[in-house]
This record gives C-alpha cells, structure tokens and sequence, in this order.
C-alpha cells in the first residue's frame, strides 16, 4: 500500500507541477524552473553522501575491524542482497542513524555514539536493517526526484511573485484566472500543497524501510523496541540536525507539534510500532 502511496504521491507532485507551472510560468518558466531545481537536488544527489556526512563530523570504520556497529551491518547484507557500505559513527550522544549513497554501490550507514549506548544488538540490527532498506529500494533517488519537483514549484512560485510585483504575470494565461491577487495566493499556496506532498511521500518511505528493515532482520519487535527507545532518548537529548537532512534519519530529529507535524518527514512513532508488532503476530 505504501509503494502505491508513493507512486500516487509522484504523480500528485508531478500533476501540480504542470498545473501550476502553466499557470505561474507559463510552459518556458516550467522548463526554466526544473532545469534550476534539477542542477541543485543533482549535485545533492550525486555528492549526499560526502555532504551529510562531513556536516555530522562522522569518522569511518574499518569494513574490516571487529567494532560492534560493523560487524551488525556486515551480518545483514547478506540478507538484505547488498555489497557492503561504508560504516560511519557520528560523535553525538544523541541516539539517531541514516544511511545516504546515490545507489547500493555507493551507499554508506551511520550511527550515533548514542544508538550504541542503549540499544542491544538485536534492536541494533532492526536499526540498521531499516537503513539498508533504504539503500536497497533507492529512497535517495526517490526523495531527490520529489525535491527537485517540489524545488521547481517553489522556483516557480518566486519568479511569479517577483513578476506580479514588478506588474508581470510570467506566462500564461494568469491574466483572466483572477488577476493579481489570484495569482500573488497562487504563489504562496502551490509551495506549501507541494511541501506537503513531499512529506507524505517521505512518510510512505519510511513505513516501507520499517517493513523492509524487519524482513532482513527478522525481528520486527526489535525494530519496534529500538524505535520506542529512540523516540524518547531523542526527546531528553536532543540533536542539532539541519532541517535539509531531518528526513534522513531515522527518527525525526526535529520536534513538529500541532499544525507543524503536517509538514513533518516521519510517520508517528505510535504508528510505526503498531505496524511492526502486527507483522510480528502476522496480522
């Protein structure tokens, strides 16, 4: 269902595009806008490893040595059908992982210092295996071809505002869909409908590592137990995360209350632990 959801949620953001991108920019404008978001998410893309991961501090570990967190992956890639990835570990105490890489071959996992201090080995295992699933079903690729359609919206919706106060419509037939105003609300609503399409897309992707990451596994309650413990030990300590890789993790490490948590990139941990403990009893 998730995957469906996924695909549903593309065509949603790929429609609104279209729709507002005649409407804001006219069919030169869309051309000019997906050029400009596709150069920025490419160069996030093809570089996220190097850049997520020297913006944590994180220190490689030898592929080769016996350190706790390598051996974990170097157990689950078998199962999970994968070459093995870099292993990093991140200076931080709070307890949070994500894994980055344009593709299983250029894939990389990292993990706080505080992940290894309160979860045991089979919890761990959940975790990283949740990361791998990320890897192996191309979540890198999916989020940056939503960000670069999301991008594009919001490109568009700047040199539309731009132009209706300089008195320009910037393409299109804007003239006869409401005048100015219709078209200065346009602008402020097309970013915020394709913000929320790229979070619920980021939603699905995590519902989708969870089943994955239990499956490679084999221990969904482990995963369930990992992710409770997460969510509360990031509550009492608290990451410094850049809002631009919050979806990275794998618990949010943002606090989003109210309103804010429409626009968040993680599902309700509540909700993922219910799915997980349902797979365990093969509902």
């Amino acid at each position: 269902m998730n995957r469906v959801k996924t695909v549903l949620f593309l065509t949603a953001l790929t429609i609104l595009f279209i729709v507002i991108g005649g409407a804001l920019g006219g069919r030169t404008g869309m051309y000019i806008a997906l050029v400009f978001a596709g150069i920025m998410n490419f160069a996030s893309y093809w570089f996220s490893d190097k850049i997520v991961l020297k913006m944590y501090r994180a220190q490689p570990l030898d592929p080769n040595s016996n350190h706790r967190l390598v051996r974990v992956v170097r157990n689950l890639v078998g199962r999970a059908g994968l070459p093995m990835p870099k292993v990093y570990i991140i200076p931080k105490n709070s307890p949070n992982a994500f894994a980055t890489g344009r593709n299983p071959k250029h894939a990389a996992v990292a993990a706080t210092q505080g992940i290894l201090q309160i979860l045991d080995d089979d919890e761990l295992e959940g975790v990283m295996a949740h990361e791998l699933s990320h890897v192996k079903h191309y979540d890198i690729l999916i989020g940056s071809i939503a960000a670069t359609i999301a991008g594009a919206i919001s490109i568009l919706a700047t040199m539309a505002r731009w132009a209706a106060i300089f008195g320009g419509y910037g393409g299109g037939d804007n003239r006869n869909s409401g005048g100015i105003f219709g078209l200065l609300a346009m602008t402020i609503i097309a970013p915020i409908a394709a913000l929320l399409i790229q979070t619920a897309i980021s939603r699905s992707r995590e519902f989708l590592a969870d089943k994955g990451g239990a499956e490679i596994s084999r221990k969904p309650l482990a995963l369930a137990s990992a992710l409770e413990k997460l969510h509360n030990a990031s509550r009492r300590v608290p990451m410094q995360a850049n809002p631009a890789t919050a979806h990275m993790f794998i618990v949010n490490p943002l606090r989003g209350q109210g309103l804010m948590s429409l626009f968040s990139t993680h599902p309700p941990v509540e909700k993922r632990i219910a799915k997980l403990r349902d797979m365990s009893y093969g509902h």
